[in-house]
């Protein structure tokens, strides 16, 4: 059977699997090689993360994840006495809260590659007209409910977190803003991705992926090509199968 490449995280894991999203992306890479399975969930933090584990990572399953993108931390830097401060949560507890979900996935598959992404920059003028244009109208803040500076400060805990446990981490706060414009070129309402900025994720994924073991181009494809079947003795090629 083949293995499963969980991805685990909030709206801009939800959203991979849309025209151009990453995920979507991971799963044409991954063709005949793996499942990549989407575990994302619109406007969770890492509070609300953690009581869904059980749930999607029982301790009992016989075929846990091979592999598991973990990416939150978008709803987490939310500032408090904004209009998103309900999905706030403390910097700190940020921290540790995404060390449980390791913990969590380790115990489940000691092996299982794990991998953090960090939240992506935020385009504060982005997001207040987003705000004004789809969600809040005249009610909506002037002042952001999210800033850059703030969500940075997220992304290099995860990052810390990352070394600290030893595990592989994507700085995509920091790979986006390396390149000019990338409010507009890599974010859609200064927080959710366009198809070019889940290509810098899809990229950055097959990166880590590639220099570790789970390379798809080294992985066998799950049955034999059509070119390996005799059209007069198919069985043939499927003898190993049935060993």
């Amino acid at each position: 059977m083949r293995p499963q490449i969980a991805l685990f995280g909030d709206s801009i894991t939800e959203q991979s699997f849309r025209s151009g999203g990453w995920g979507a992306a991971l799963a044409d890479t991954y063709t005949r090689k793996a499942d990549i399975v989407n575990r994302g969930y619109s406007g969770y933090n890492t509070r609300w993360a953690l009581f869904l584990l059980h749930q999607l990572f029982p301790f009992d399953s016989t075929k846990p994840p091979v592999a598991a993108t973990i990416f939150f931390g978008a709803n987490d830097a939310a500032l408090l006495g904004r209009t998103s401060e309900r999905q706030h949560v403390p910097i700190e507890e940020y921290k540790e809260n995404l060390r449980k979900v390791v913990h969590h996935l380790k115990e489940c598959s000691p092996t299982m590659l794990v991998v953090l992404i960090t939240p992506p920059p935020v385009d504060e003028v982005g997001r207040r007209d987003y705000a004004h244009r789809s969600v809040y109208g005249e009610k909506a803040m002037e002042l952001p409910e999210r800033t850059n500076e703030v969500t940075g400060l997220y992304a290099k805990q995860c990052v810390e977190l990352a070394k600290e446990m030893g595990l592989c981490s994507i700085d995509l706060w920091s790979k986006m803003q390396e390149t000019g414009g990338w409010q507009k070129k890599f974010l859609s309402d200064g927080l959710h991705l366009t198809p070019e900025g889940n290509a810098v994720v899809h990229e950055e994924v097959v990166k880590v992926f590639n220099q570790l073991w789970l390379s798809a181009a080294e992985m066998p494809d799950d049955f034999p090509s059509h070119s390996e079947i005799d059209g007069k003795n198919p069985e043939k090629a499927f003898q190993q199968l049935c060993i």
